[in-house]
C-alpha cells in the first residue's frame, strides 16, 4: 500500500471519528436538556399535587363547616338505619330488606332540621 492511499484511510477515519464524536457531543447536549426539563416537570408537578391537596382539604373542610350538625336524636335513628332498620312512622322497627333504601326514613333523618326531631 502506498504512503498516498495510507493518508486517504488516515483522513477518511479521522474524519469519521470526528463526526462522531460531534454527533455524541449533540446527543450528550440534548441528554442534558432533557434531563433538566424532566427535573424542572417533577418539580411543578408535585407543586401541583401539593396545591390540589391543600384544595381538597379546604374543600372538605369548608363541606364540613357549612353542614348544620345533627342532634343526638337524629345520629341515634342515623345509627339504627345503618345497622339495617326502618326509623320511619310506617315501617318503625321492621328489618330493611337487603339494606334497601326507605325514603321515608332517609326524610326522617335527613330531612328539615327544624321539626321536633332536633332538640
Amino acid at each position: 500500500m502506498d504512503k498516498r492511499a495510507l493518508f486517504d484511510k488516515l483522513y477518511r477515519a479521522e474524519s469519521r471519528i470526528s463526526s462522531v464524536s460531534e454527533d455524541l457531543r449533540e446527543i450528550q447536549e440534548n441528554l442534558a436538556q432533557l434531563m433538566e426539563e424532566n427535573t424542572n416537570l417533577q418539580i411543578e408537578n408535585q407543586h401541583l399535587r401539593d396545591r390540589v391537596d391543600y384544595l381538597n382539604k379546604q374543600i372538605e373542610q369548608e363541606a364540613l363547616a357549612s353542614e348544620p350538625e345533627m342532634s343526638k336524636s337524629r345520629l341515634n335513628l342515623q345509627k339504627l338505619y345503618e345497622d339495617g332498620f326502618h326509623v320511619c312512622n310506617v315501617y318503625y322497627g321492621s328489618r330493611r330488606v337487603n339494606d334497601e333504601s326507605c325514603v321515608f326514613c332517609l326524610d326522617v333523618i335527613y330531612g328539615e332540621r327544624g321539626n321536633h326531631l332536633d332538640g
